[in-house]
């Protein structure tokens, strides 16, 4: 193990030593990419040309009218190119693995964002895209394996385990082993091995860049709270970035109650890093189970279990009825149907408004966009056609 990557007692690279060579490749260059002025200012002109960046900061008036309290501002991520954050660590990735050199790219999904934006990048630049998905997942998001395919990607079926992300994570690190010399994983969450979970917060980090310059510019000051979903995390540590210095800034994550890996976890190793991980009685990771796809993982990016931890970030959860109450609420309210993960994110708001005052302001980072969970929901209300 090195003592790179550590965020306190967690992160770390816990894996074998040939793959452990390919790491430190990736994190040099990582490192040599980030210092050169080309690599960032290519990555600045996809993300403002090809994703549509910066998205709006959506004062969310009627919401916040309904529940009193604080203003509730939206950091509309659900208006990228491909509908989620995803899109924006796919593109620093994909250049990074173009600078590299590689012939091949491999990726994880859940709820199939992932897997859309990195088809979507090797699209672009003409590379071989392959993406592991559980079995379960590839049933409840099958727009979204559709999309990939359409986009030219192989999705690989993942059946061991339980068939869900922590299985397609599972696979896809094992492929990164077997074929690492012409292969890139593209990893999408603030998870895994040194050197992901700082590359992932490097690219995920123009969200709070952004939403820090726009409340200024709109309220004057910044906010009381900024509130993200966690699940593997990248959202929430893209959300958190530019906030982490300034103490008066509440930091929430919300967790689903189905699989709270920092409100009930312990540190332990899972997929080569450290981590507060739910782990079950004989001590390996613990099944999950969460209407959002894409929140299913029993563990949780190295750097917010060093948040909770120091209590720099506040974690909650919200069950998936409450989720899906703040869907309609939103959709009803606003206009806006979000995706159920960043649902999570909006019915913590609701509540934690209540109590604040009208001076004050929270920013909801909406990851995603509803649309891939619109039939699934439609299934939850009026039954399965099955």
């Amino acid at each position: 193990m090195t003592d790179k990557g550590l965020f306190g007692q967690f992160g770390g690279s816990y894996v074998p030593e040939d793959l452990e060579k390919v790491l430190q490749v990736l994190a040099d260059e990582f490192e040599k990419a980030k210092q050169d002025p080309t690599f960032i200012q290519e990555f600045k002109e996809v993300l403002a040309e090809f994703v549509g960046r910066e998205n709006p900061l959506t004062y969310a008036r009627n919401l916040s009218e309904n529940q009193g309290g604080a203003k509730i501002y939206l950091k509309r991520e659900d208006l990228n190119h491909t509908g989620a954050h995803k899109i924006n660590n796919a593109i620093g990735q994909i250049l990074l693995a173009k600078r590299m050199g590689a012939k091949r790219v491999i990726a994880e999904t859940g709820a199939g964002q992932h897997g859309v934006a990195t088809a979507t990048a090797c699209a672009m630049f003409g590379i071989e895209c392959i993406i592991y998905m559980g079995k379960h997942d590839m049933k409840r998001q099958a727009l979204n394996v559709f999309r990939m395919e359409l986009l030219g990607a192989k999705v690989v079926s993942v059946d061991a385990g339980q068939g869900r992300l922590k299985d397609a994570v599972d696979a896809a690190l094992g492929d990164l082993v077997e074929n690492y010399q012409n292969t890139f994983y593209l990893l999408g969450s603030a998870v895994g091995p040194h050197p992901f979970p700082s590359m992932v917060k490097f690219f995920q980090s123009v969200i709070s860049e952004e939403s820090k310059r726009q409340i200024v510019e709109k309220e004057g000051k910044l906010p009381t709270a900024v509130i993200a979903c966690t699940g593997g995390g990248s959202n929430a540590i893209g959300a958190f970035a530019h906030y982490m210095e300034d103490e008066a800034v509440r930091l929430i994550g919300v967790e689903p109650a189905e699989a709270p890996s920092l409100t009930e976890g312990v540190p332990a190793v899972i997929h080569g890093f450290k981590c507060l991980t739910l782990l079950d009685e004989e001590g390996n990771p613990k099944p999950t189970y969460s209407i959002a796809a894409g929140l299913d993982y029993p563990g949780i990016g190295p750097e917010h279990s060093h948040l909770k931890e120091t209590g720099r970030g506040e974690y909650v959860t919200v069950t998936g009825q409450q989720a899906l109450e703040a869907f309609k609420v939103l959709s009803e309210t606003e206009g806006i149907i979000p995706a159920l993960e960043s649902a999570h994110a909006v019915a913590h708001a609701m509540n934690v408004a209540k109590e604040l005052k009208q001076e004050d302001i929270i920013i909801v980072n909406l990851s995603g966009r509803g649309d891939k969970d619109v039939q699934q929901v439609f299934e939850m209300e009026h039954g399965s056609k099955e």
